[in-house]
């Protein structure tokens, strides 16, 4: 008795069904690194994405220049001296770099020249992948750039100064400062503009046109850079910060990344799933803008918040409008913190992305951390709770789907067998009270709980969830798993399977007049196969089990049919009949059997139907 009334079962099967879905997730490109993240995923309201790679395809690709005061398409024909100022300076002010040593003999060049293949495999960040790729479609190779400029000093690109800068020596011995950074930052930091190969003064009517000249790229969706230079002295004190001053203008870059074709569909599925998509990302505001209006994440007039208009605000003000907004631009990592904080203070479960060193405090804060598994670093994916192994957002859609089925399916399975237990514990308690002689024999009711609380529990735990999953609103994460009628449903379909094997019992007994071996037979299969028709009650929470097909599960159908054929051994079998101390049933004796296991099921769909709206 304390064996049935004890889901011995229920720790095995939740462990079993949580691992079965990291291998489903893992499928999806979605590596889980702690199996908690599951549940949560289901209950996430909010996902914080970055826009590159993750959002677009992260394949960029060098298209628009401005310089000379007018924007033109790249072409790597063009011959001009700017042109090959803002291209030497791209390819050089870069970290990407080939995956093997650049191969330049004779028989590579004419095999390049009858395939068209000039371009070398290239790894690094996708805008400088891109630079390179232009000055190799432009016939030059970095190699033979840097025969004539030796970069004596670097200054990386950071996140939070939006640059790179690096000093390179010329072959005449003069050394030049040479920078590319965000159009802004860059514009600030300089005084000068080159104009047809002419130094001149950047006055104020000029940085409006190239503001607008800015402005009019990234509303194309393009990631706009901006190059410059300077003539440094040949011996100077301090680091390369301390000469970023009185630079010279030499252009803008426009590169395009367009969205992922997946993206789209991802961002309707987490719209209706009552999950807000929100953008941040490291570019101009307008590009932002472009790409999330594009893929659907925000209307024509919604509020862009930027990275400087974050810094200025309190925590409070934060808290305030980050309901509102659903694109940050120009955000630095220290502001995905503070925006991750406000999101969580106003009751939102946050999953949040991110690729760099700086990313990790946000990923740590946020209840799912999601690291890039292609362009991440070691860093975020140690702290993260899930990984993407394709930097897909389509992916955390896959993974959040995945969680709510897996979340769902161990309430099926909990529900059948608690119901299941209840019943047994029931029929045995109340033919104790009536005074019966006992209706199932120990070995009975450890039969009972090994046909039924193992193969349909779990299969129930493989089961495909319905359709619309994904069409729900998450589930609140302080709600009780018993929540939504799950104590009720389980009480009453346990009152009832036990009422059944009492009642079959009893017929046996005082209707029939059959003895008691045969008697107990009929209540002990009346007890298996009532769970075994309720099974398939339990597969939706939201449908009555006639309006699924019962053979869309066939892990199901399998369990069931097994349970079947192994109760009816113990019956038909005279080794295991003795043993169990069964006997053989007749057709009215079955017929007794099986609608009496089927009619409480059958009762109960309807009336949580009635009461359920189902």
């Amino acid at each position: 008795l304390a064996v049935a009334a004890i889901p011995e079962g229920l720790p095995a099967i939740v462990t079993l069904v949580l691992a079965m879905g990291v291998q489903k997730m893992i499928k999806r490109n979605a590596i889980v690194r702690r199996l908690p993240a599951v549940e949560t995923l289901g209950c996430a309201t909010v996902i914080c994405s970055d826009k590159t790679g993750t959002l677009t395809e992260n394949k960029m690709s060098l298209t628009s220049m401005y310089y000379n005061r007018k924007v033109i398409k790249f072409k790597p024909e063009i011959d001009d001296s700017q042109f090959d100022k803002i291209m030497n300076i791209t390819a050089l002010c870069n970290e990407a770099r080939l995956k093997e040593k650049e191969k330049k003999g004779p028989l590579t060049r004419i095999r390049n020249i009858f395939t068209g293949d000039t371009t070398p495999d290239l790894i690094g960040d996708p805008t400088d992948i891109a630079f390179l790729e232009a000055l190799y479609k432009s016939g030059k190779t970095v190699s033979e750039l840097k025969e004539s400029n030796t970069v004596i000093k670097k200054e990386p690109f950071d996140s939070s100064r939006k640059r790179m800068t690096i000093l390179v020596e010329k072959k005449n011995g003069g050394k030049e400062l040479w920078i590319k950074g965000a159009p802004e930052v860059i514009m600030s930091l300089c005084n000068y503009i080159e104009i047809e190969g002419q130094v001149r003064r950047l006055t104020s009517e000029l940085k409006d046109e190239i503001t607008r000249a800015n402005d009019s790229m990234a509303n194309q969706g393009l990631r706009v850079l901006a190059v410059a230079y300077k003539q440094v002295r040949r011996r100077f004190r301090g680091g390369l910060k301390e000469q970023e001053n009185d630079l010279v203008l030499l252009g803008l870059t426009g590169l395009i990344d367009p969205p992922r074709e997946e993206a789209y569909e991802a961002v309707r599925r987490c719209k209706n799933a009552g999950i807000r998509p929100i953008m941040i990302t490291g570019d101009h505001k307008v590009t932002a803008g472009v790409i999330a209006r594009k893929l659907g994440i925000i209307d024509r007039h919604d509020k862009i918040v930027t990275g400087k208009e974050v810094e200025a605000m309190s925590d409070n003000k934060l808290r305030d409008i980050v309901e509102g907004v659903n694109v940050f631009a120009r955000i630095n990592p220290e502001d995905k913190l503070r925006i991750v904080r406000a999101l969580k203070d106003n009751g939102e479960v946050v999953a949040m992305t991110g690729d760099g060193v700086n990313d990790a405090p946000a990923l740590k804060e946020a209840h799912i951390g999601v690291a890039m598994g292609l362009n991440g670093t070691d860093v975020t994916r140690e702290v993260s709770s899930l990984i993407l192994s394709d930097d897909n957002f389509a992916t955390i859609i896959a993974a959040i789907e995945e969680g709510r089925k897996i979340y769902n399916n161990i309430r099926k399975f909990i529900r059948y067998l608690l119901s299941c237990n209840v019943g047994e514990l029931l029929a045995i308690f109340m033919g104790i009270t009536m005074g019966l002689p006992i209706p199932l024999i120990p070995i009975q009711i450890l039969w009972v709980n090994l046909v039924t609380d193992g193969l349909p529990a779990l299969a129930l735990g493989m089961d495909e969830d319905s359709d619309d999953v994904m069409e729900r609103d998450p589930r609140d994460p302080d709600e009780s798993i018993f929540s939504h009628g799950m104590v009720y449903r389980i009480i009453s379909q346990g009152l009832l399977i036990g009422v059944n094997t009492i009642l079959v019992y009893l017929i046996a007994l005082y209707q029939l007049h059959l003895d008691m071996n045969t008697a107990r037979t009929m209540a002990f299969s009346t007890l298996v196969f009532s769970q075994l028709f309720f099974v398939f009650s339990c597969r939706s929470e939201e449908n009555p089990f006639w309006s699924e097909s019962i053979f869309s599960s066939i892990y199901l159908i399998g369990a069931v049919f097994i349970s079947t054929v192994m109760q009816l051994a113990v019956i038909y079998f005279p080794f295991f009949s003795r043993i169990f101390q069964t006997e053989v049933l007749n057709l009215e004796q079955w017929f007794i059997v099986i609608v009496l296991s089927i009619w409480s099921t059958v009762f109960l769909e309807l009336i949580h139907t009635k009461l359920f709206n189902r």
